[in-house]
C-alpha cells in the first residue's frame, strides 16, 4: 500500500484517480481550496487538506509528509475566452501552484520526501505541428499554450533529488460526463455536427480510463521519468473524429464549422480546435503499458452506449 498525494482531486479527472487509488488499496491524500466539498465528493476514505491558494504558497506539510508518490492534476480550464486575465489566470494556476508544491517538497525533510511527482502537463507542449508523428523527444512550438507548458514542466522539473519527476503530456480526454466530447454531442445528436476548420488537424484523444491508467503507470514505473505522452496509440484527424462519432450516434455529420466562425466566437482560444498534434505515446508503450481503448470506435461506443 502506497501513500499518495492528489491536486486537483475533486476534477474531472482527479476524481477517477482517486477512486482508483483508492480501488486498489493505497491510502490517498486530498488537497484542494475546500477539504469538505472534497469529503463530500470522494468519500471519507481519503484523508483530504485544505490548500487555501496554490499560488500563493506551499500545501501543509502534513499532507506531505511520508507520501510515496504525488499526483498533481491543478489547472484553471483552457476552454475559455481567453481574456488578458484568463491567459493570466491558466499560466498561474499552472505555473505558481507547481512551483508551491516543489516548494513544499524541498521544504520536507529527506527521508519524508515523496519518490515520484507525476505531474499534469499538455499534448499542447507541441504547438501546431501538422501531421507530423511527435514522440517525447518533440520540440516545444511557439504558440501561448505551448510557452504555458515548457513553463508549467520546468517547475515540475525543480524537485529536489531523489524525487523522480514524469511530466504527463495529456490530449483531448474523452469522457461520457463532460468536457471536449460533452460539448460536441448536444449539435450532433441533432444532425447538425461536421469537420471544424477543415477537419484536417490531428487531435491527441485518450479515453478517460486510459488518462487514469496511463497515471498510475506513471507513478509505479521507476524507469519512466520526464515528459510522457497521455496519448492514445491512434490519433485522428478531426473529420476522422466526427466521422466516427456521427456513425457511434446513428446522425450524419455533413454540417462544417469554418475557422472563421470559431475565431469569432471564441476568439484566440479557437486555436486549440482548428489545429492540433500528432503526439504518440512512444514512453507508455515501450514500459508495457496496455492501452484498454487504443482505438477510437470502441471508445466512443464505451462512453456513449
Amino acid at each position: 500500500m502506497a501513500r499518495v498525494v492528489v491536486t486537483g482531486a475533486t476534477g474531472l479527472i482527479g476524481s477517477e484517480v482517486v477512486a482508483a487509488l483508492l480501488a486498489r488499496g493505497d491510502q490517498v491524500v486530498t488537497l484542494s481550496r475546500d477539504p469538505g466539498r472534497a469529503r463530500g465528493r470522494l468519500g471519507a476514505q481519503a484523508e483530504h487538506h485544505a490548500w487555501p491558494d496554490p499560488k500563493e504558497g506551499p500545501p501543509p506539510a502534513a499532507a506531505l509528509a511520508g507520501a510515496d508518490g504525488v499526483i498533481h492534476l491543478l489547472g484553471e480550464p483552457i476552454a475559455q475566452r481567453w481574456t488578458a486575465a484568463a491567459k493570466r489566470e491558466i499560466r498561474d494556476s499552472r505555473v505558481l501552484a507547481t512551483r508551491s508544491l516543489v516548494s513544499g517538497l524541498q521544504a520536507q525533510p529527506p527521508h519524508e520526501r515523496p519518490s515520484v511527482l507525476v505531474s499534469q502537463s499538455a499534448a499542447g507542449y507541441y504547438g501546431s505541428r501538422g501531421p507530423e508523428p511527435l514522440s517525447e523527444d518533440g520540440p516545444a512550438g511557439t504558440d501561448f499554450l505551448a510557452g504555458v507548458v515548457v513553463e508549467w514542466e520546468a517547475e515540475a522539473a525543480k524537485a529536489p533529488a531523489g524525487v523522480r519527476v514524469v511530466t504527463t503530456r495529456t490530449g483531448l480526454v474523452l469522457t461520457s460526463s463532460g468536457g471536449a466530447l460533452g460539448r460536441m454531442l448536444p449539435p450532433f445528436r441533432l444532425g447538425v455536427g461536421g469537420p471544424v476548420a477543415g477537419g484536417e488537424q490531428y487531435v491527441p484523444w485518450i479515453h478517460r480510463e486510459d488518462v487514469v491508467g496511463g497515471l498510475l503507470h506513471c507513478l509505479d514505473r521507476p524507469e519512466l521519468a520526464g515528459p510522457v505522452n497521455l496519448t492514445a496509440p491512434a490519433p485522428v484527424t478531426n473529420r476522422e473524429l466526427t466521422r466516427a462519432l456521427a456513425r457511434t450516434l446513428h446522425r450524419p455529420a455533413v454540417m462544417p464549422v469554418p475557422a472563421l466562425a470559431l475565431r469569432l466566437l471564441y476568439g484566440e482560444m479557437a486555436v486549440i480546435v482548428t489545429t492540433g498534434q500528432n503526439a504518440r505515446p512512444v514512453a507508455l508503450e515501450s514500459t508495457g503499458y496496455r492501452f484498454r481503448y487504443p482505438d477510437l470506435g470502441p471508445a466512443l461506443a464505451d462512453l456513449l452506449r
